[in-house]
């Protein structure tokens, strides 16, 4: 496989993490969550981030992240919803691996939304659908589309996994 380093891009609740765990375990790779390192480097979960230090900042540090992510070899990466959106974060995931767009729908992100006030851009229904939207354009410019509104990850893993044999 001439790939060896895979990045999940989507909208929150698309299941980029459980995906990531689970094609990792497939091909004998590492893990790496964008939100969960920030997270930890910060010592605080990511709405006391947004609402402490504001969005702007939570985003230099998911850029500071990815950028550590980069040397890392034969893993996959669950990226953050906003992460792919972000003109510079793109080129480099584009440039470094592949980006697989894990892509759900308006009504699954909804249903999937958990109550307990983990997602801070969640808060606001209209403006989440309007975020929804927005980030679509930067979405459809991942190397593979790959339809995940139903499937269990290990299912979705494995039509990754078939694509990259695919490719070589």
């Amino acid at each position: 496989m001439l790939v060896d380093k895979v990045y999940l891009v989507g909208f929150m609740c698309s299941g980029k993490s459980t995906v990531a765990a689970s094609l990792a375990n497939r091909l004998g790779w590492q893990v790496h969550d964008i939100d969960t390192l920030v997270e930890k480097r910060e010592g605080m979960s990511i709405p006391e981030i947004f609402s402490q230090r504001g969005e702007l900042y939570f985003r230099s540090v998911e850029r500071d992240i990815l950028s550590e992510v980069v040397a890392f070899r034969d893993a996959v990466v669950a990226t953050g919803g906003g992460t792919y959106v972000d003109d510079a974060n793109r080129q480099s995931i584009d440039k470094d691996g592949v980006s697989i767009w894990l892509d759900v729908s308006l009504k699954q992100v909804t249903a999937r939304l958990p109550d307990n006030g983990h997602r801070p851009l969640a808060g606001d229904l209209s403006k989440m659908e309007q975020l929804f939207y927005s980030r679509q354009t930067a979405y459809r410019r991942a190397k593979l589309h790959l339809e995940a509104e139903s499937g269990s990850a290990d299912e979705l893993s494995e039509q990754i996994f078939d694509w990259l044999q695919k490719r070589g």
